[in-house]
């Protein structure tokens, strides 16, 4: 069976028990792990958030601080003292994180709808599913304000068969590649989805939700997209990356996202889990654990606001 195959069919639990050899002697979900996740290629999805990433000029931007004392710690620690490796043994790090709409995320319907779920509300269900690829490149070279249409949704499904139920759908446009340049977040004109293609994907195709790279759905005066989608009960993915390093049909989207009471944004991790002969992404292997040690150690630089190595 094939690793979309063998994955879309199952519900994958994070079990943190010792790997049985004999796949088909493992019980439950394990031999999913044996026979398809163990050998699959990965591939990162998501931007890494820092003080200085795009960010709509409605909102303020994040700053990184070492962390400090909140109380006396008698024999340990006054309040207000910056933790340091020497003096406490450890570091840590202080974020202001000044809006839940940044870098790549996971918006939940109440970001526009507070009668639908917020972010602590989406179901685990949203963990795994099928993963499709639709590029815009193409039509983006002679419109840079291109909206994915329907008719590239069934030029797509031509190629590769009708999108599956449930499925994420990702729609690539390389806008990412310019992350994260400060003017990406002033553009008036970039890679969008149209409504019609939506209304298609989820009425047509029950997809569970849809995902750009730039960090609006269109560049419509009243993101007619977004609206749609928040005032229908559907989330969807901004910000990802790295399109262009995944098939756009056979892979599976891992989701993760901080589970924050009342949240209505979600910092996301999505991860691209490609077949075991995919060109691009990471496998397993014995570099996972221990972690590999690094000759630089990393250190709060405040140039750049956070630290760095």
């Amino acid at each position: 069976m094939s690793l979309p195959r063998v994955l879309a069919a199952a519900c994958l639990l994070p079990l943190a028990l010792a790997p049985v050899a004999d796949a088909a002697e493992s019980p439950g979900l394990w031999s999913v792990y044996e026979t398809a996740l163990k050998g699959a290629k990965y591939v990162d999805l998501t931007h890494t958030i820092t003080p200085d990433i795009p960010v709509w000029s409605g909102f303020a931007s994040a700053t990184f601080s070492p962390a400090t004392a909140g109380s006396d710690i008698e024999g340990y620690a006054r309040k207000g003292d910056t933790y340091t490796y020497a003096t406490h043994g450890f570091e840590a790090t202080e974020y202001t994180l000044r809006t839940d709409q940044l870098g790549t995320q996971l918006d939940p319907p109440a970001h526009w709808a507070p009668e639908y779920p917020g972010i602590d509300e989406l179901p685990p269900t949203y963990a795994v599913r099928p993963l499709v690829v639709i590029s815009i490149v193409e039509q983006l070279k002679a419109d840079d304000n291109y909206a994915l249409q329907v008719s590239d949704i069934e030029a797509w499904e031509r190629a590769h068969g009708t999108i599956r139920e449930g499925s994420v759908v990702f729609v690539r446009s390389d806008w990412s590649k310019r992350w994260p340049d400060p003017a990406l977040a002033k553009l008036t004109r970039f890679p969008g989805v149209s409504l019609d293609a939506l209304k298609f994907l989820h009425e047509q195709r029950h997809i569970l939700f849809h995902g750009h790279e730039p960090l609006d759905t269109d560049s419509t005066p009243t993101l007619e997209g977004e609206d749609w989608l928040m005032h229908h009960g559907y989330a969807q993915a901004e910000g990802v990356a790295n399109l262009d390093q995944v098939p756009e049909v056979g892979a599976l989207v891992a989701i993760g996202y901080p589970k924050f009471g009342g949240g209505l944004g979600g910092y996301a991790r999505y991860v691209a889990i490609c077949p075991p002969d995919w060109p691009h992404g990471v496998s397993i292997g014995p570099d996972d654990a221990p972690l590999p040690k690094s000759d630089k150690p990393l250190h709060y630089d405040s140039k750049a606001g956070m630290r760095v190595r």
